[in-house]
């Protein structure tokens, strides 16, 4: 059940990353600085890499998150959803900071790129103590 419970919440990370990057498509595209067409779509968009890469990356974080969970016993549906949360907010979010200062990329994206991380953590998090 324990390996089922990971790819429902890395399947709700992804998904909810969906939603977050449809919602902030244009002000995430103009502080990332990648190039649009007149449509408003991305130039040379259509590579299916980065999905994969990113349903990788779900499986990979709700996979340590569920064992980090286990290991600290953590069980409640609270529990799940706080520390996940802490995780995004205080583990990945910083970390995101660090490479967009270095590479002189602007705060907005930070802010977009780190909203997804903590709320999607604090989704996993949750999802993961409903299994």
């Amino acid at each position: 059940m324990e390996f089922l419970s990971v790819i429902i919440a890395a399947f709700a990370g992804f998904a909810f990353g969906a939603v977050w990057y449809m919602i902030l498509a244009k002000p995430w595209m103009e502080a990332s600085g990648i190039e649009v067409g007149n449509d408003g779509r991305p130039k040379d968009g259509g590579s299916p890499v980065p999905f994969i890469m990113a349903g990788i990356a779900m499986l990979l974080v709700a996979g340590m998150m569920r064992h980090t969970f286990a290991l600290a016993e953590i069980t409640t549906l609270g529990k799940g959803l706080v520390s996940g949360l802490g995780i995004g907010l205080f583990f990945i979010s910083p970390w995101i900071m660090i490479n967009n200062a270095y590479g002189m990329r602007p705060f907005k994206l930070t802010v977009i790129d780190a909203g997804y991380a903590t709320f999607g953590c604090a989704i996993m998090g949750l999802v993961l103590m409903l299994f």
